[in-house]
């Protein structure tokens, strides 16, 4: 049940790791076999049965562009936006012609809108408030027209979270071996997941450091409250590829 995005890292975790930080997620996340190209296609059904003829879509802590390569093939028009300089330039190298705006899904104003806009991983559960929730819904359906389709995977609603959840990988190539552990503990809304990593390369030796995702949890109704404040429809949809269900909007 840990939750996956790293959007919003401790400073200095990715000042001193850089670039190798966006390299470790894609090897963790392409070890545990996150499939990319279902779940983008799930949520192109969910924006085309609400909008058919959509075709520009705005991809909200993109990351290092996962889903981005596959939305692609489903739209005319894509574009990321990522708060983290080194996951936005990761993403931006494996897909050229797609342009990722760096900037905080709290509060952003790209200067134009967009038949949809997506935020995936649960990513929204870096939000630290009810308010900062809302004001990143406010944003992000500011971004689209009108009819315009929301989808949003959320984190955990507090009842399901599980204190003190540990979540391990390894992952080993031929040159080598990389191995993540977390542990997450609960104070009130707030949950801090503190992640140890241990990056051994043949050429560059053994690396450790430690992050930090501080998230939070909402109820189901506070997330329906974020997307009626910001003038959507909203309906929360249960599915098997997404283990924490799905919300989808329209704007009026």
């Amino acid at each position: 049940m840990e939750h996956a995005m790293a959007l919003r890292t401790d400073a200095g975790t990715e000042e001193a790791y850089g670039p190798g930080l966006a390299e470790i997620y894609e090897l963790v996340y392409a070890a545990r076999g996150k499939d990319y190209a279902a779940e983008s296609a799930e949520v192109t059904a969910l924006v085309k049965e609400r909008r058919p003829d959509a075709s520009a879509l705005l991809d909200v802590a993109c990351g290092t562009g996962g889903h981005l390569a596959f939305f692609r093939d489903h739209f005319a028009t894509v574009e990321g936006l990522e708060l983290s300089e080194h996951m936005s330039a990761q993403a931006e190298r494996r897909l050229p012609g797609v342009r990722v705006h760096q900037g905080d899904m709290r509060d952003f104003a790209l200067g134009r809108r967009y038949d949809a806009v997506s935020c995936m991983f649960s990513s929204i559960g870096y939000t630290r408030s009810p308010g900062e929730l809302n004001g990143a819904l406010a944003a992000m359906a500011g971004h689209l027209v009108p009819g315009g389709v929301l989808v949003l995977e959320p984190w955990y609603f507090p009842e399901r979270f599980l204190p003190g959840y540990i979540a391990d990988d390894l992952v080993r190539t031929e040159d080598r071996v990389t191995v993540r552990v977390s542990h997450s503990r609960r104070h009130g809304d707030d949950v801090p997941i503190v992640v140890h990593y241990i990056d051994a390369r043949k050429d560059a030796g053994i690396r450790h450091f430690t992050d930090v995702h501080r998230m939070r949890l909402f109820t189901r109704e506070q997330y329906e409250t974020a997307f009626e404040r910001a003038g959507c429809s909203v309906e929360y949809l249960t599915t098997g590829r997404f283990g924490c269900g799905l919300f989808v909007g329209v704007r009026a």
